[in-house]
């Protein structure tokens, strides 16, 4: 039922239209379901003839255009209505035909409903004066209920197009609330790389300045921290362009085994880094949580290269069965203790991304110190922001 519904789904609404209009006139064509008709007027019967034909036709076929020009739609298929009726012809299930009608005017007119509306009661008065001074036995309340049944048939297409406004709408707040995530994502991914490198080039062009001697280390690892910023940097954009190409953002998560590169570019930047990796990294782990990992240490080692340079740091992962812990915890730098250690923006957004991932993330000041502790998840799904 589900692929049927699919598969009707996909049709072009000109075909959907046609397919309906198709079968409403076949349906028509059947005898035993006459019964199923609409019967207005109650006039002496005459037997059916071409003209009943033509008549039986004219309130099925034009609902192919019941999207296009529903107005005109129902103009054709109400007149030819009136008109079998006033001749007492027998009944015909094409003439469900105009409920069909009355249906798309109230789902797809977009203006001049008012106007719609006008005419058409304007219209079934008509009628029923016509069908009145022919002999209709029926009384004004008769006329009425008729005319509150199709009502309903317009008032019931109104409410589904209501339904779709409202589901566009919601679609819409949905798109931009995405875009708002995405662009935020990329924010701290922007922030998380750039901030990381340019600190590390800062505190390896100030040792610089100090050991005239290793000018040229220095420089080579200026170098070095240069080329891995423009690698990331190339690797975010790619992902920000939205090619729509799987691959491309597969090449910007970094796999457990760059946390070492993490380790071993602060030592180039003079920042003593002790690495320890606890357990073994499991195959086939989720990105994002290997990303997530990677930037908690890329961010735990850019404080310490800013707030504590050249103090020893050491960083612990431990890779437990179904889930990473991280410890970076740095030596407090020489004289008084520096505020800022307490996290920013960087720490804060990775607060937020651990969250989704169902993980943890804590910062603080120790006695010696300053210590990040982050707990992530290997496994199970992402939560809701």
């Amino acid at each position: 039922m589900a692929g049927l519904r699919e598969r009707w789904e996909g049709l072009q609404p000109t075909v959907q239209d046609g397919l309906i209009a198709g079968v409403v006139t076949l349906l028509g064509l059947v005898p035993t379901l006459s019964s199923l008709g609409t019967q207005l007027g109650d006039l002496p019967r005459r037997p059916a003839d071409a003209l009943s034909a033509v008549l039986a036709l004219a309130q099925t076929l034009p609902l192919v255009l019941r999207r296009r020009t529903p107005v005109l739609c129902l103009a054709i298929i109400g007149s030819a209505f009136a008109v079998h009726q006033a001749m007492g012809y027998p009944t015909t299930f094409a003439s469900i035909g105009l409920y069909f009608s009355l249906y798309a005017v109230g789902s797809y007119l977009d203006s001049r409903r008012r106007v719609a509306a006008t005419l058409g009661t304007a219209g079934y008065a008509v009628m029923a004066l016509l069908l009145q001074r022919l002999g209709s036995p029926l009384r004004v309340t008769d006329f009425v209920v008729f005319y509150l049944s199709l009502v309903a048939a317009w008032l019931a297409g109104g409410l589904v197009r209501r339904w779709r406004a409202q589901e566009d709408e919601r679609r819409g707040l949905s798109a931009q609330v995405a875009v708002g995530i995405e662009r935020a994502r990329i924010a701290r991914e922007l922030h998380d790389v750039v901030t990381h490198h340019v600190t590390a080039m800062v505190v390896q062009a100030d040792a610089a300045s100090f050991a005239p001697a290793r000018v040229g280390e220095a420089l080579a690892a200026i170098a070095d921290t240069g080329r891995r910023a423009l690698t990331d940097l190339r690797q975010l954009l790619r992902v920000m362009e939205a090619t729509g190409d799987p691959s491309s953002g597969e090449d910007r998560v970094p796999a457990l085994g760059r946390l070492e590169d993490l380790a071993e570019g602060a030592r180039l930047s003079g920042q003593p880094i002790s690495f320890t990796s606890l357990g073994s990294v499991a195959d086939g782990g989720r990105r994002e949580v290997e990303l997530a990992a990677y930037r908690v240490v890329q961010e735990a080692l850019t404080n310490a290269m800013k707030y504590a340079p050249g103090r020893p740091t050491t960083v612990v992962v431990n890779h437990a069965c179904d889930h990473i812990e991280i410890e970076v915890a740095s030596e407090a730098a020489a004289g008084p203790r520096d505020r800022r250690l307490s996290g920013g923006r960087g720490l804060d957004g990775l607060r937020r991304r651990l969250a989704v991932l169902g993980g943890e993330l804590t910062a603080g000041p120790t006695p010696d110190g300053f210590v990040v502790r982050a707990t992530i998840p290997t496994a199970g799904e992402e939560r809701g922001d």
